[in-house]
């Protein structure tokens, strides 16, 4: 695999506008910000990205879908046979939204923290988000049905759950009882944590953040095929540790993983995915350009030494901090000296089950 050969798949956070206040938001969205773009240069971020020949373009957040011009980014990428998915938290979906979801996109992805409103509440940090993301994957699937039974272009929505202590508990309680409420339901996946934006804050990472044991056994094969046992047999069920953003040298010397770009919402391209510090604009830059120096910040003597040391969540999160401190901007630096504790007592976590 030559990695020369452009991104596989690009993660495009539009913005970092968001009604919700997540306590492991990667991307520190709401609390920022939103530096999203206006339309006409959002479709020339858009034509840069499609330069660049990706198998996928997954637009996220933030909430994308308070963008305005989502739709028609979505597309525009399509109509270059790029396939397109959308992350969302449901908070602001609507029956026409869903709708515009179907003609829109390849997959809609629908992020849901917990199998009840005490557990998935308190991560996403608003009351209600639990019933908003079930009424939206109800539109969704209401959708979907309609559409399979019309025989028009399939609508994929998925559930996409980032796993900490305080819902690791839970997973079962997804596939038997999340995943049976929405027949038309495609994917179900389990990601761990990764030690990024609040994620990496040494207080989350001591209470919240899985430990590289409990990393281990929810990626685990025993467990996903307990998963898949427990799910409906039309749901398709992944587990992941998500290491390969970690982007250990050797393991990417192995070139076995996806090849990653990540777009800010302003066209900055980050110089490593899941770390901070940008190499360029693609408003500015030649697409090809910005993925040769992310490329090059591979190579850098101070990402192969730092980066080499990680084996473990424990060792990851310990690098992050590093690489974040190296390559931040003054300002990055100044908003991740202003993160503060939203952790509650760590005795919660012995009662979530």
């Amino acid at each position: 695999m030559s990695l020369s050969a452009g991104p596989e798949v690009i993660v495009w956070d539009t913005t970092y506008a968001c009604p919700l206040r997540c306590s492991h938001c990667y991307s520190e969205s709401g609390r920022r910000p939103t530096r999203q773009l206006h339309p006409p240069d959002m479709l020339r971020v858009t034509d840069a990205l499609i330069s660049l020949g990706p198998r996928v373009v997954a637009l996220s957040g933030g909430e994308p879908l308070v963008v305005r011009g989502i739709f028609e980014v979505a597309e525009r990428l399509r109509r270059a046979g790029v396939k397109t998915s959308v992350n969302t938290s449901g908070w602001v979906m609507s029956r026409s939204v869903a709708e515009r979801l179907a003609e829109a996109f390849d997959e809609v992805i629908v992020s849901l923290d917990g199998a009840t409103a005490e557990v998935h509440d308190r991560i996403r940090g608003r009351a209600g988000s639990f019933g908003r993301v079930m009424t939206a994957l109800g539109m969704l699937d209401d959708v979907a049905r309609r559409r399979r039974a019309e025989g028009a272009r399939r609508l994929r929505f998925g559930i996409d759950c980032v796993v900490i202590r305080s819902n690791i508990g839970q997973l079962e309680r997804f596939a038997t009882d999340i995943a049976r409420r929405f027949p038309e339901l495609h994917t179900l996946a389990f990601n761990a944590a990764v030690p990024e934006g609040l994620a990496g804050r040494p207080e989350f990472c001591r209470y919240e953040l899985l430990d590289h044991d409990m990393v281990v056994r929810m990626a685990g094969e025993e467990q996903l095929r307990r998963l898949r046992e427990l799910a409906p047999p039309t749901v398709t069920v992944f587990t992941t540790d998500n290491f390969h953003l970690a982007m250990n040298p050797q393991r990417v010397a192995q070139r076995t993983d996806t090849r990653l770009m990540q777009v800010e919402p302003d066209g900055e391209v980050r110089g490593i995915p899941a770390y901070e510090g940008t190499v360029g604009s693609l408003l500015d830059v030649p697409a090809k350009e910005l993925w040769e120096r992310t490329l090059a910040r591979l190579d850098d003597p101070f990402v192969i030494e730092t980066l080499s040391a990680v084996h473990t969540v424990e060792d990851w999160a310990e690098a992050a901090r590093r690489m974040d401190h190296h390559f931040a901007s003054p300002e990055d630096r100044a908003r991740i000296a202003r993160r503060t504790v939203r952790l509650d007592p760590p005795e919660f976590l012995t009662a979530v089950k």
